[in-house]
């Protein structure tokens, strides 16, 4: 059972900003040298950028074509963002990340802040340390995409949660402002992603009252009129949208957008049930190793009132995202909150509780294969910048081989901290080499990684050629929405027969990527003008997206001159 009698005692509010500066220190580098990362991100980033040209906040598209996928909270905070950074009339990434940095910053504040309402001191500030040093919430509070923003009102919603469950504990009353938190951040999370935060903020309560036959706390949140507070925030805009898009935003975001995820896997992301615990040792890496020794402590106190919540929070939501079709690893973001709590509370009641654990053999042998394969992944992201410098751009790193042999003393010595069954020691050791990791991976390596980003080198290939100061361009091999959006949204994504005609149509201000593979097609398709067409240049490297290597040349069609 875990011990309670600080269970009271929250963190301070100088340990939470000291926490919040120190995740916003981290997830700081590699914001502005990071292009686009295809293809989710550039696609928030230009229908963004669209809305500020329009100034059409309720309609929101990519190019000429309807972005019918969820509400437009995230583009409001992205466009505010870049409006606040007078950025709105340039093609630069970071002003669009603003919002997941400050969202995933205050999402390890909040975090730290449950833990510490829940269990101690002690264990929220383990909390918050564990959840900023995870894989997953290193990569997304770094794009500008929904996942980090939505997490934050997930959160405030469970802060709100947590203070009734105290409440009910002290045997006072809940006061309203708790109720207006709670909706309010339902509201919010509406706005983001639709109805993806009612899994999270309904199911916690709503379990936890059938669990215990009591249905106490869920009246503490107000259900007969707080609903309304959340709809105030949607509806509005619900409202606009149906009648600008005549109804068709509700039959593509609800029919084709969250149905069709939950009956087949879209864009190739379909996946069978167990995916999500099979990713969870990276996505939740150095954690993982640690969750995985306490999830038998956590059974065994399940029936402990804030052990109860707490499983309530994470079962129904990794449930639902591991029985849909469609899985990506960030679907159950909103439970490594909960998780890195549970974890940290039990690891800080000390050393003896770890010796001999598990008592059975077989439980034995399972946690020390899971601490091997947990190893063997510190092993691997440590080596994973020099390795992909020589990889990818066949070069040896100097910097990227420091920053390896900085990282993996530092996994080797949380291993044999692991052996000895010094688990407290073991997980800072690996969240202080978690850290030097993400920075060094994104001031060192990422930087170095041209090859693969395409899109910036192909933006520069047209900017230093355009025959016209509003010339027109098309591309036939590369359609990533990077591309796009580096483009100012002017480009034309098209196959081999139609990019001739538009150059053909205006050969004087057109230009055409054309990738090696489809150059026969398009100089086909341009006829007896083919002898016209000359390079103007040409760049190479490899498509992440699709796997595919690329030799990709700009061409033009050399018009004579008039007479």
């Amino acid at each position: 059972m875990l011990n309670q009698k600080n269970g009271h005692q929250p963190l301070s509010l100088k340990a939470l900003l000291l926490l919040g500066l120190a995740a916003f220190l981290l997830f700081l580098p590699g914001r502005a040298v990071t292009p686009p990362f295809d293809r989710d991100e550039p696609r928030y980033m230009e229908a963004t950028a669209q809305m500020l040209e329009s100034h059409n906040f309720v309609d929101v598209r990519f190019q000429d074509k309807p972005r019918y996928l969820q509400p437009a909270g995230i583009y409001w905070l992205e466009a505010a963002a870049v409006s606040l950074t007078g950025m709105q009339h340039q093609r630069v990434v970071w002003p669009y990340r603003i919002p997941s940095l400050l969202a995933m910053s205050g999402a390890v504040v909040l975090t730290a802040l449950i833990g510490s309402m829940l269990f101690g001191a002690s264990a929220g500030l383990g909390a918050g340390l564990l959840f900023m040093a995870s894989v997953l919430v290193a990569a997304e509070s770094r794009m500008a995409t929904i996942d980090s923003c939505l997490l934050l009102t997930v959160l405030l919603a469970q802060l709100a949660l947590t203070g009734a469950l105290r409440d009910r504990q002290q045997g006072v009353a809940t006061p309203i402002k708790r109720a207006l938190l709670y909706w309010g951040a339902i509201g919010c999370g509406l706005m983001l992603k639709g109805p993806v935060i009612l899994i999270p903020s309904l199911a916690t309560p709503l379990v936890l009252g059938m669990l215990e036959r009591d249905f106490g706390l869920w009246r503490r949140m107000r259900p007969a009129w707080g609903w309304l507070l959340s709809a105030a925030i949607l509806v509005p805009w619900c409202v606009a949208i149906g009648v600008v898009s005549h109804g068709e935003f509700f039959r593509n975001a609800v029919g084709t957008n969250f149905l069709g995820k939950v009956a087949s896997g879209q864009q190739a992301h379909g996946l069978p049930p167990g995916y999500h615990l099979l990713v969870f040792l990276l996505a939740f890496w150095p954690g993982s190793f640690f969750a995985a020794c306490v999830a038998p402590l956590v059974w065994r106190g399940r029936k402990q009132e804030t052990v109860r919540y707490l499983l309530c929070w994470i079962v129904p939501h990794w449930m639902v995202f591991e029985a849909i079709a469609t899985k990506l690893p960030h679907y159950v973001l909103p439970t490594y909150p909960a998780i890195a709590i549970l974890t940290a509370a039990f690891l800080v009641q000390g050393g003896d509780v770890w010796h001999n654990w598990p008592a059975r053999v077989w439980g034995k042998v399972l946690l020390s294969i899971y601490a091997v394969a947990w190893a063997l992944v510190g092993i691997a992201l440590a080596v994973a910048g020099p390795t992909l410098v020589w990889v990818l751009e066949h070069q040896i790193s100097a910097a990227a081989i420091v920053l390896a042999l900085g990282v993996l003393p530092l996994v080797g010595l949380a291993t044999w901290y692991i052996s000895r069954a010094r688990l407290q020691q073991a997980a800072l050791t690996s969240v202080a080499g978690a850290v030097l990791l993400y920075v060094g991976l994104f001031t060192v390596v990422v930087p170095q990684l041209q090859s693969i980003w395409l899109a910036p080198r192909l933006t520069a290939l047209v900017q230093a050629h355009q025959p016209c100061a509003e010339s027109h361009v098309v591309s036939v091999s590369f359609s990533e929405p990077s591309l796009v959006f580096l483009l100012g949204g002017k480009v034309l994504l098209t196959g081999a027969e139609n990019a001739a005609a538009v150059v053909k149509a205006d050969a004087k201000c057109t230009v055409a990527l054309v990738d090696q593979r489809d150059t026969p097609a398009f100089m086909a398709a341009l006829g007896h003008q083919a002898a016209d067409a000359v390079s103007l240049g040409t760049v190479g490297g490899l498509n992440y997206s699709n796997g595919r290597h690329l030799l990709i040349s700009l061409y033009k069609l050399n018009t004579p001159p008039k007479q």
